[in-house]
């Protein structure tokens, strides 16, 4: 190919050169275009860093352009409505027509294989609720016994997504959703930027690993920056990230190419570097040093609500948090359960794919738990992981939690397309992107409107799903409400699939057997679980005894 490029290039040269001398001049503006991608065509056989376009010169870069293509061509022409990747079409397309006001209904019946392992349905009532006459705004009140602050808040907010991942314009329009809408604003690991307030809708403030907008100038923990900030009217939470579902173990990673100096200003970093938070906090290092850390920013909070994020791995780890829970009896108002599912704009695919407990099952272990210690009714669950339907709320609802969280759907609201460029910097849609080119087509007045449209909607049809059940709140929900097929003949509510611990069991020593091994090695004073791959039975049950 190399050969017969070179030989091709040099005569089609020679040949448009001798008819631009003795022709015609008009044949120079071919000339030119063929010396340009001659040139070019040299330059990948010279080049050695891309095989490709050394053995095919000029016609290799297609590939490229291919690869461009390729996740625009699958969407647009070849997936189903059912099978597309992460978020399937007809959930796509539910959302955008909640945020747009069109009509959502959908005719001719599922396109669900309702026989597939893997389906799930919830069991309505023969004597289902009027959903005209239930509370289309179900709110819950966050805040336990040590809460100075109380926030009463909607069971559907926004999951948290930084400022510097997302643009400004989408950062302010999703606050405008939620101050119009009435809901909660997760800011993200990122800080609390200008645009978090401006709108001056309801926000959690997450803090993460970096302690973005609250560190001293060696990334540490600064106590003082923390206060002055928590303090402000608009912040009602106060969330600690200890994990996320779509990396964790992993910090987060902010490109250089979207680390602007405004950004870096927020985060107290440098600009135009690419920032990767530590995997580990420096504030706590231990279950129960971490309680201390919550105790210690609720008071300087002013006693607002404080709690924490985490995707499950290791379950003895967990178990260590409560336990240090009740020997100092200080309790989070909340614990925000996120799932392996979880979505972000930059992770190793290895973190994305194979790291982390999925949603329902790390949920369901989260409330048994805090059941079984007789300890839930100081902690509300919040869910995150793949929330977009009002299905999807009362499935996670059935398993315990008291509200949700949602991010790419509110992407979605905004108008991401799913064109899968997030950690890019090149989102055509300016959704998650830096380039002011790009954001400039993001217009907040527009796009918060969308926002409260997808949330009002979806929520009342959660509301609907309830009274087609027979109960008239979320509470009344339980895991028997909800099936999944196993096979073409046997189907399991989640009580089957997820069998509930009784309340104060753990306590009483009822401990189920697959749980025994993690209380057996939860310890209050260190993380992880050392007789990892060594452990045997009788091992085990030394250290149970002991």
């Amino acid at each position: 190919m190399r050969r017969t490029f070179l030989v091709i290039s040099i005569l089609a040269l020679v040949i448009t050169f001798l008819l631009s001398w003795y022709i015609s001049k008009n044949w120079y503006v071919i000339f030119g275009a063929l010396l340009i991608f001659s040139c070019m065509g040299y330059y990948d056989m010279l080049q050695t860093r891309h095989t490709i376009r050394r053995i095919y010169p000029i016609f290799g870069r297609l590939r490229y352009v291919m690869e461009e293509l390729r996740p625009k061509i699958y969407q647009y022409f070849i997936e189903s409505d059912i099978d597309g990747r992460p978020i399937n079409r007809i959930d796509r397309s539910t959302v955008y027509q909640r945020a747009k006001l069109d009509n959502d209904t959908m005719p001719f019946g599922t396109q669900l294989d309702v026989y597939a392992p893997g389906y799930e349905w919830i069991c309505h009532s023969i004597a289902p609720k009027n959903f005209r006459t239930l509370d289309h705004n179900p709110r819950v009140l966050f805040g336990n016994k040590d809460c100075k602050q109380p926030y009463s808040g909607s069971i559907l907010n926004i999951s948290a997504m930084s400022y510097g991942s997302l643009s400004s314009n989408a950062v302010e329009a999703m606050n405008g959703g939620a101050k119009i809408g009435n809901f909660a604003h997760n800011t993200g690991e990122g800080g609390l930027s200008d645009f978090h307030l401006k709108q001056g809708g309801d926000i959690i403030w997450q803090i993460g690993t970096g302690y973005f907008g609250c560190r001293d100038e060696q990334g540490n923990f600064s106590p003082e920056l923390f206060a002055e900030k928590a303090q402000i009217a608009n912040v009602k939470m106060i969330e600690i990230k200890i994990s996320q579902g779509a990396k964790p173990g992993h910090g987060g990673i902010l490109p250089a190419a979207k680390n602007t100096p405004e950004i870096a200003r927020i985060r107290h970093i440098q600009p135009g570097t690419t920032v990767e938070s530590p995997p580990y906090h420096t504030a706590f290092g231990s279950p129960r040093e971490l309680i201390g850390f919550i105790k210690q920013l609720r008071e300087l909070s002013g006693g607002k609500p404080v709690g924490f994020k985490l995707c499950i791995g290791h379950k003895s780890e967990f178990i260590a948090i409560c336990k240090a829970m009740i020997s100092q009896d200080t309790y989070p108002d909340f614990i925000t359960v996120d799932g392996g599912e979880g979505g972000t704009g930059a992770a190793p695919q290895e973190f994305s794919n194979y790291v982390g407990a999925p949603l329902l099952d790390g949920l369901a272990f989260v409330d048994d738990i805090l059941r079984g210690l007789n300890i839930r009714q100081h902690i509300k669950i919040i869910a995150s992981g793949k929330i977009m339907t009002g299905f999807h709320i009362a499935r996670v609802a059935a398993l315990g939690a008291d509200a949700c969280n949602c991010a790419r759907a509110m992407m979605l609201a905004v108008g991401c397309i799913q064109a899968l460029q997030c950690n890019t910097n090149r989102c055509p849609t300016g959704v998650a992107t830096q380039d002011p080119k790009l954001t400039k087509g993001l217009v907040v007045d527009d796009k918060k409107l969308r926002v409260a449209n997808y949330h009002k909607y979806t929520v009342k049809t959660f509301v609907e799903l309830m009274g087609a059940a027979g109960l008239s709140k979320m509470q009344d929900i339980t895991r028997s409400h909800v099936y999944r097929r196993i096979s073409l003949t046997s189907m399991f509510t989640f009580e089957e699939i997820y069998p509930s611990i009784p309340p104060g069991a753990l306590i009483k020593g009822a401990i189920p057997e697959k749980h025994q091994h993690d209380f057996a090695y939860a310890d209050e004073d260190h993380w992880g679980w050392p007789s990892i791959g060594s452990w045997s039975e009788e091992g085990t049950k030394d250290k149970a005894a002991g």
